[in-house]
């Protein structure tokens, strides 16, 4: 009976058992049912994420239990991401809004930002950077975050996205070094140009899409399908982005399981595949001027698309 849940500890404890029980897919930021139903028990009362261990015997009120039951049964019944049922995620030691008009924030990059991108900046100044595809505006806003001499500009294509990015730069505070654009990749950025662009476009191929579990149905295809290979849009970034880095520039991509293909679309592509603390994670990074040595290759590759 659930009657007998009455302490946050009983509530966290229930939802993972519920949630393993259900066969939920964790994918949303958590890879496992206890720090899923962690986030949803603590952003659901207010909580922070590194409340003390102190609070865990602390009873809850009647109408928070009730609140939090109908959650944990959403969070089953609809398989609905926890981030979209409280409206919070936590990105790169930040806090952002979460909701359906942009991917719920769970990239490996949040661990570069967190670094300062080393070592693979390695010392260069970076004065301006550019998150393309920005969606929530986590990545963009972070990098902010933490470089308070940056200036960065975050561009998506989806108009509901950059609403939800522009609600983010206000709640993180950086409005004046942070600027939302609407534009397709580059295409409105004119001569912009950029000493570090990052970017978590789509990468999804149409047979993993078909394939995903209901949880990512909650969120915008457009943000995950990328065409059969999943590199529709990441060729486009190679073919584009020399254009748009200073002359010492780089590029970060994320391209998740795509990577495989891409190595063998261009094999000869000095990608360099970065490592994170859990190992490979489908994110590279190029130089420009190693983009402008292979200029023909990317381009023939872009040409031949279908």
């Amino acid at each position: 009976m659930t009657d007998a849940l009455t302490t946050l500890l009983d509530f966290i404890r229930y939802a993972a058992s519920r949630f393993e029980e259900a066969g939920l897919s964790f994918g949303h930021s958590h890879d496992n049912a206890i720090d899923e139903a962690t986030h949803l028990v603590l952003a659901s009362l207010h909580l922070p994420p590194d409340l003390s261990p102190a609070y865990a015997q602390a009873h809850l009120t009647q109408a928070e239990r009730l609140r939090l039951l109908t959650l944990i049964e959403r969070r089953i019944g609809e398989r609905i991401p926890v981030a979209y049922l409280v409206g919070e995620v936590w990105f790169a030691g930040l806090k952002f809004k979460s909701d359906t008009r942009a991917l719920v924030p769970r990239s490996p990059i949040a661990e570069l930002i967190e670094n300062g991108f080393e070592p693979w900046l390695d010392g260069r100044e970076v004065t301006r950077a550019l998150d393309l595809c920005t969606g929530s505006g986590c990545i963009g806003i972070a990098m902010a975050a933490h470089n308070p001499d940056w200036q960065v500009d975050l561009v998506d294509i989806s108009r509901d996205a950059l609403a939800l990015a522009r609600e983010n730069i206000a709640f993180q505070h950086v409005e004046d070094r942070v600027h939302a654009r609407e534009s397709d990749l580059f295409a409105a950025l004119a001569d912009a140009r950029y000493d570090l662009i990052v970017s978590n476009p789509p990468y999804v191929t149409e047979a993993e899409y078909a394939a995903m579990p209901g949880e990512y149905a909650h969120e915008p295809r457009l943000g995950l399908s990328a065409g059969d290979d999943g590199l529709d849009l990441v060729l486009r970034i190679l073919h584009d982005a020399a254009a748009h880095l200073t002359d010492t520039g780089l590029l970060i991509v994320e391209v998740g399981e795509s990577e495989r293909a891409l190595s063998k679309l261009l094999p000869r592509l000095p990608l360099v595949w970065l490592d994170f603390k859990v190992g490979p994670m489908g994110v590279f990074a190029i130089e420009r001027a190693a983009l402008r040595d292979h200029a023909a290759a990317i381009r023939a590759a872009v040409a031949a698309r279908p």
